[in-house]
């Protein structure tokens, strides 16, 4: 990684834990656009950043609930549920 995104994505973790602590979802946007103001590719790269981490948190968060599910099914001698991600095609399968 380059300075500019070892920066980046420093700040995108500090603003994620900053944003959980206070409950303000609104926190990333308002520290890129406070970065923005004096480097635009700086600001894009801690947006991606953001996008990132959060995509990665909602996925595995999925992937923890599935295996959990699927393991209590198991347990209990029940099919294995079927992985469906919210919002996507195969929900109604």
């Amino acid at each position: 990684m380059s300075v500019v995104e070892d920066l980046a994505d420093k700040l995108a973790r500090d603003v994620i834990k900053a944003m959980d602590a206070l409950g303000d979802d609104n926190l990333p946007e308002q520290v890129a656009k406070v970065l923005g103001a004096s480097s635009p590719s700086s600001e894009e790269i801690f947006r991606a950043a953001v996008r990132i981490r959060l995509a990665e948190r909602r996925a595995r968060t999925f992937l923890n609930d599935h295996v959990k599910a699927a393991l209590e099914a198991r347990k209990k001698g029940e099919e294995i549920p079927t992985a469906l991600a919210p919002g996507s095609d195969n929900e109604n399968l």
